[in-house]
């Protein structure tokens, strides 16, 4: 109970220095106030305070009160591919993208229309199509395809921050076997990405999302493997 009543008090406050009525710099209310205007204890004021400083929007000092902070600014996710150095470094990214990817491929199969299967079959269609010119933007296109068809802004968003350099920087790092210029290999991507799409336009959730952990699998270990 307790626990609802702080949360209502941090609700009120938050909304009061969201809407700017407690601005940056301004004190809060006493203690003594909060309780007359929420009608709660004290315990409970104290303790939504604690919460609002642990979210940072407050800090209080002993014997002043507690005063408001500035609303951090939100910021764009972004990863600058001078922040990818190492092989470790690639591999790490790979494995993020399993983790994501594969829910984004699971929630385009729950999500699946016309117009996203088509969008996706029209970037498979561009892979391998020209070789290793053009092999970046269409591979990209392609896992992009699939985060729009989530319907969810935020795997596009995180798309769009990672960019192409997804695709490019892992591929700088295979061996010459696993070129686009390599017949076998390219039709082994080619597979790998037609099996995502099948399942993700039949509406497959599981095996959308295990035919992009298998894709994303095979890219780390063709990285992880060691060259002749």
């Amino acid at each position: 109970m307790s626990a609802s009543l702080a949360q209502r008090v941090v609700d009120g406050l938050k909304d009061q220095i969201l809407a700017g009525d407690l601005v940056p710099g301004a004190k809060l209310p006493s203690e003594t106030e909060l309780i007359g205007a929420y009608g709660v204890s004290r315990t409970v004021v104290r303790e939504a305070v604690s919460r609002l400083q642990a979210e940072g929007l407050v800090e209080t000092f002993q014997g002043r009160g507690s005063f408001v902070l500035a609303v951090p600014e939100p910021s764009t996710f972004s990863l600058e591919s001078s922040a990818i150095r190492t092989h470790r470094d690639v591999l790490a990214m790979v494995d993020f993208r399993l983790g994501f990817e594969s829910e984004a491929a699971a929630l385009a199969a729950a999500n699946s229309t016309p117009q996203n299967t088509r969008a996706i079959d029209e970037a498979l269609e561009q892979l391998g199509a020209g070789g290793d010119e053009g092999a970046v933007e269409a591979d990209f296109a392609f896992h992009r395809a699939v985060a729009v068809a989530t319907d969810n802004r935020f795997y596009v968003d995180l798309l769009d921050a990672l960019g192409p350099m997804m695709i490019m920087l892992p591929r700088t790092r295979l061996d010459t076997q696993y070129s686009m210029t390599d017949a076998a290999h390219v039709e082994r991507v080619r597979r790998e990405h037609e099996q995502v799409a099948t399942a993700v336009a039949a509406g497959d959730a599981e095996t959308a999302r295990a035919a992009m952990r298998v894709h994303l699998g095979n890219t780390r270990r063709r990285l992880a493997a060691p060259h002749p």
